[in-house]
Formats: structure tokens, sequence, C-alpha cells
């Protein structure tokens, strides 16, 4: 999210944030005209100005702050009494300064759907409509605004209860995918403590048993607690190979993780994301290989995420045949600017050499529209043979 967008569901963070949410809102109040128009230029005596414009904004200012207090744990029942006031105000101003403010109603119906859930809204709205109607009916010219008001009342109305469902579930989602990621984060922790108590677990109690016995053999048979010493040594370097090998196999970055985690890092910064919606297919290709391409994935990203001022971004994972053999071929392309981040100092000459490491290549420029990165490594002959046989 930027600095001054507010995404769905999220409240605003800062003030510039609470400026944008009051455009949005605001922009709205554009049809109020015909109230402000009506005190204008309506013939009203100055007192008659005077209480119309206090009531106009109290009227604004009554709605503005049952919007922007939408969704911050509210009782129905609070906002079922304002929405009376509202409707109050409505009311008195249509049938003492005219026809023209019936135009309030419209908002009442439209604050009704963005404040109260469905199964309140789905009469409430009706009911907004239903007494626009009826002062329409008793004020004099209202009827002939009446059919311009009394659908945008019930679709805008009803429109805004979808709004609503769409915010409560985007923050649903947004909750479950925190709840996720932190179980997730749990059960990695969780199978690292496992791993490391099989690893350790037996070399520790063979260590532990070894020192007791060369204790006991030191002051008799040095020789043999000698021999003990030089075992205990043993288990202990291979111990620590284990440990090193485990936690080098955490940290390799994973292809799949790394698409999954570039799909959340690009919606995140308000990126179009296209990606690959299978799970990749790395059969035949060597580990060393996929850690390539994942760490060429991570860093093709984040320059798109930091430095390309991009709206959209494609990630493509093919298999290819070429003529040094088949390769698996994955590219990120974007429409932004083509400026990663200071040339191919920054990351990409590090790429370069993790693939050629990996037996790859690494490609990597401008395009018409924005940037473009395509990293290959081989696939085995062996796989490649049998994925080509009937």
């Amino acid at each position: 999210m930027s600095g001054t967008g507010v995404g769905i569901g999220q409240r605003p963070e800062n003030t510039k944030q609470r400026l944008v949410k009051l455009l949005w809102t605001g922009i709205w109040l554009v049809y109020l005209s015909a109230p402000a128009s009506d005190l204008l230029h309506g013939g009203h005596s100055t007192g008659v100005r005077i209480l119309g414009w206090t009531g106009l904004c109290a009227f604004v200012t009554w709605y503005m702050l049952l919007l922007f207090r939408t969704g911050r744990g509210e009782r129905n029942n609070v906002v079922l009494a304002s929405l009376g006031v509202l409707a109050a105000q409505s009311t008195v101003l249509a049938l003492t300064l005219g026809r023209e403010w019936l135009v309030l109603f419209v908002y009442v119906s439209i604050a009704s759907g963005a404040a109260l859930p469905l199964r309140m809204a789905r009469w409430t709205i009706p009911a907004a409509c239903t007494l626009m109607t009826l002062i329409a009916l008793a004020t004099p010219g209202g009827r002939s605004f009446l059919a311009g008001l009394l659908i945008p009342a019930l679709l805008g109305g009803f429109a805004m209860t979808g709004v609503r469902e769409l915010v409560r579930t985007t923050v649903a989602l947004r909750e479950a995918r925190a709840t996720v990621a932190q179980l997730a984060a749990n059960e990695e922790r969780l199978r690292l403590a496992r791993d490391l108590h099989d690893l350790l677990g037996h070399s520790l109690s063979l260590i532990t048993l070894k020192s007791e016995l060369a204790g006991r053999m030191l002051p008799d048979h040095p020789d043999k607690a000698a021999r003990q010493v030089a075992d205990i040594e043993q288990v202990s370097r291979q111990a620590l190979v284990d440990v090193r090998e485990a936690v080098t196999g955490y940290r390799r970055p994973r292809l799949a993780a790394e698409l999954a985690g570039a799909k959340v890092a690009l919606t995140a910064a308000g990126v179009v994301a296209a990606l690959p919606a299978a799970e990749p297919d790395l059969t035949g290709v060597a580990e060393d290989g996929e850690t390539a391409l994942a760490w060429a994935l991570r860093e093709a990203i984040t320059n798109v995420v930091r430095h390309s001022g991009a709206g959209r971004c494609t990630v493509e994972l093919l298999r290819r045949q070429t003529l040094d053999g088949p390769v698996l071929e994955l590219s990120v392309e974007d429409n932004g600017s083509g400026d990663q981040g200071g040339g191919p100092g920054n990351g990409l000459t590090g790429l370069t050499e993790r693939l050629e490491k990996a037996g790859g290549t690494l490609d990597a420029d401008g395009t018409r529209h924005g940037f473009r990165l395509t990293a290959r490594v081989p696939v085995t002959a062996t796989a490649a043979a049998v994925e080509s046989a009937p």
C-alpha cells in the first residue's frame, strides 16, 4: 500500500490517508448542489437562509461522521438512532424549504446500506424511500422530483450493502492470511526444533556417555580415555556437519515459496500480478538450479516493487529446448520505467554468478514497455527423455 492510498477494509493510518478518504467520500456531496442553489437563489429571507445553511451543515456533518465511524464496533441501535436523526433532518428541511431538499433522503438510504448489516438494511432502505415518497407527495411540486430520486435512492442504498460486504470479506481474508502466515511460521519453528532434536539428540547423548567413560578411565587407563576423547571429537564434528546441512536446507529458497511470496509482495505494492497458477514442475532440475531460479525471482520482484514504478508484472515458468539442451526458463517482465536500482552492479552480477554455478544463464534488459529478466537452468537429459516419451 502506498503512503496515501487506503486499501479496501483498511482504516486510514495517517493524515494523508484520512484526507484521501475524506475526498472520495466528499465527492458525492456534489449532489447537494440543488439544496445549496435553493438557498442561494430560491428567494428565501435571510433568517430562513441562515437556518437552512445550519441545517444543511448539520446534516452533512452527521452523515460524514456516520460513514467514518462505520465498522468501528458501534451497536446497531446506535446506528439506527443516527439514521433516524438524518431522516428527521431531511423531513424537516424538505417540508419547510421545498422539493429541492428531497435529495437528502438519497443520502439517508446510502448511509443505511453503508452502516447497517444487510439483514437490517433491506428494511431501512425501503423505509427511507417510502418516507421520501410521502414527503414528496406532501411537498408542492415534489411529485416531479420523485421519479428522479427514488431509483437512485434504492440502487445507491443496496449498492452500498454490497460494498459493505466486500469490505467485511476483505478484512476477513486479510486477517485469515495473517493467521495462516503465523501458523506457518509456528509450524516451521516446530519442524526445525524436531529436526534439530533428531540430529543432536543421539550425538549429544553419545558425547555425554563417552565423556563420563573417559573421565572414569583417565586415572588408570589414559590410553583408552584418549581413544574415547578422539571418538567424542569425531562425533562432535559430525554433529556440527549435520547441523550446518540442516540449517542450509532451511535457508535454501524454494521456487514454489518464492512464487507465493511474489504474489503477496506485488499485490501489497499495488502491482497487477500475473503468475503461474499451478505448482512449478521441477522434474529433472537440480537443487542448486531451483535455488538459483528462486534467488532470481526474489531479486526481480524486489526490483519491480522498489524501483520500477510498474503497474503490472508477468511471471512465466516454461520448459524450452535450446541448442545446449532442455532448460527451465523463468521470465519476469514489468511495464515500469526500466530502472532496476542502479544497473547490474546491484544484484544482477551475483545472480549471474549463481546461475553460472548451476549451469544456467541470465539475461536482463529493457523492453519497449518496461524491463525483462530471464533466467535459465538446465534440465537433466534423463528427465527430458522421460517427458518426451509417448
